[in-house]
């Protein structure tokens, strides 16, 4: 099979029996599933992106883009836990790739989970480093500039950004069970914050502010009306990515064919009713024109949550709630951040156990049954870019990382129908073909709409994970070990041209977008990494060639 042999359902199945001191804890139930996904589902996006979409696109009709954005997300989280109920072993996409289009499918989309972690956890923990600034600055604590920012932000070191990874990355140390309480914990603390809100809110809701329901389009596609609706669905589907970590945890978890569904379906039902809910409670308090041009929807809100004095000023009632919002924005940002750096480090360990990366990756500590290699990795590497790094340099990778894994899962389900249909599942996707078919168009859609500086970085990420995979990962698979030639080289060679290729092409739409006269830092290294794996792969063909001629 080569480049494209599959790992059989046996083997994985086989895996996941597996038991003792060397392998991870089964310790999470169905309520810690739900409280993983919650936990990284709900950030701090739900305070902020609510209030401008509304004033932007959909006015009080924000509620019906997060229904649509859900319908959207449930199709991918559908195929999601069919795989979860039938293949319940750690690596997520990477391994449901693995076992339905072969390696080198596997490998790419793994090495897109990685990337996808790295930069989720890397711009979490720089806006918890913000809103920490922002909280302390509440209680009279002034931190220096110097060492709360990155140097592109006018500072020396994000010092705070870079220890809540440090303390994180230490918990997921400790074991699964010890890190699951404390994402249990949060998420208890954060849901109790909305719910707050949502029942104070409530008796304030002024009816008129939700008249007209569906603003009049203003003659421009995506501002309010039915097209706003839709802008604002694809703005706010970003809100319920990183429901796909809970199922990196298959392997700490008891019952996975039974848990696992449970876990990422109910996590999606929880996050779309929470996130109608309060979006349903802000519009009604406030009128929705009044959040543009705001940071956050929480000073907006609640200074509408009280009653008009003799001079018709509204004084607010819960004055206090201003600040629990942000606690509540800090405890989410933790538990965010803690089951990304849990992901990442299970996609690496189910890669590192295929011998496509090296095995000290997926060496388990018999103290703590925890991947504590793969752990320190990411510790080091998060830190680091979150304490040099801008957060808008890494934001808008977490998408395209995301939905490239959605859409490849979408796929997967496809093949497994025609070529695995018999295989146990306690778990199926319903009315297939046509949700997994929904899931690649509504993915595949959003892609499309991200700016082309985002394409440019991963298209540099997947070539520099090509190299790895050429280097290293095709020579030490424990499918197909110590082989000099594999089947599938060519393809391996061929892609390489044309990410290459693809290099080029984004780089020059990506200057195209910004103008000519603009900083030219991408396209130039956009060029660079085109021309020099134009020349790496040209001369793999040939040496390759050479190398197989005199055997025939």
């Amino acid at each position: 099979m080569g480049l494209f042999i599959r790992k059989s359902i046996e083997m994985l199945q086989a895996e996941a029996q597996q038991s003792g001191s060397k392998t991870l804890k089964r310790v999470l139930g169905p309520v810690s599933l739900v409280a993983l996904g919650v936990g990284v589902i709900i950030g701090a996006g739900l305070f902020s992106i609510t209030g401008t979409v509304a004033s932007e696109y959909t006015g009080p009709a924000i509620t019906l883009s997060f229904i649509v954005a859900a319908i959207g997300c449930c199709f991918a989280g559908l195929c999601y836990a069919e795989f979860a109920s039938m293949i319940p072993v750690a690596g997520s996409a990477y391994t449901y790739s693995y076992a339905t289009m072969g390696e080198l499918i596997a490998w790419i989309i793994g090495w897109d989970l990685v990337l996808e972690y790295t930069v989720a956890a890397t711009t979490v923990s720089i806006s918890w480093s913000r809103y920490l600034v922002v909280f302390l600055q509440g209680i009279g604590i002034e931190l220096p500039h110097a060492f709360s920012a990155c140097p592109w932000d006018g500072g020396i070191v994000n010092i705070p950004a870079m220890l809540i990874v440090v303390l994180m990355s230490l918990i997921l140390m400790r074991g699964t069970a010890g890190s699951s309480f404390f994402n249990g914990l949060i998420v208890f603390l954060k849901i109790g914050v909305i719910l707050i809100f949502v029942f104070l809110g409530w008796k304030f809701i002024q009816a008129d502010n939700y008249v007209p329901y569906i603003p009049e389009n203003t003659g421009k596609l995506g501002e309010f009306g039915i097209s706003g609706i839709l802008r604002g669905a694809a703005i706010v589907f970003f809100a319920f990515l990183g429901f796909d970590a809970v199922s990196t945890a298959a392997q700490e978890t008891r019952n996975p064919q039974r848990n696992m569904p449970i876990g990422i379906l109910v996590s999606l039902l929880v996050c779309t009713i929470l996130y109608i809910l309060f979006a349903h409670v802000m519009t009604g308090v406030a009128h929705y024109t009044e959040f543009e041009g705001q940071e956050g929807i929480a000073p907006v809100a609640i200074e509408h949550m009280g009653y008009a004095n003799s001079a018709g000023v509204i004084e607010p009632v819960y004055p206090w709630l201003n600040k629990a919002i942000i606690l509540a924005i800090l405890f989410g940002y933790c538990s965010v951040i803690m089951v990304t750096l849990l992901g990442q480090s299970r996609v690496f360990l189910s890669m590192s156990h295929d011998g496509l990366l090296p095995p000290f990756f997926s060496r388990i500590n018999e103290r703590f049954r925890t991947p504590v290699h793969s752990n320190c990795l990411f510790m080091i590497v998060v830190s680091l870019l979150a304490g040099f790094v801008p957060a808008q340099v890494a934001g808008e990778m977490t998408s395209i990382g995301t939905l490239l894994a959605f859409t490849l899962v979408c796929a997967a389900v496809l093949i497994v129908r025609k070529t695995m249909p018999n295989v146990h599942r306690t778990f199926k996707t319903p009315f297939v073909p046509f949700v997994p078919i929904m899931g690649i168009l509504t993915c595949l859609c959003m892609m499309c709409f991200l700016p082309a500086d985002t394409w440019i970085r991963l298209v540099l990420w997947m070539l520099i994970g090509l190299d790895v995979y050429a280097s290293y990962g095709r020579k030490h698979s424990k499918l197909e070990p110590e082989q000099a030639h594999r089947k599938g080289d060519i393809v391996l060679n061929i892609l390489g041209l044309a990410l290459s290729v693809l290099c080029i092409i984004t780089g020059l739409w990506h200057q195209q977008t910004v103008g000519w006269d603009a900083d030219r830092t991408l396209l130039i290294i956009s060029f660079v990494f085109a021309f020099t794996h134009c020349a790496y792969y040209m001369l793999r063909i040939w040496k390759q060639s050479k190398e197989i001629k005199p055997l025939t």
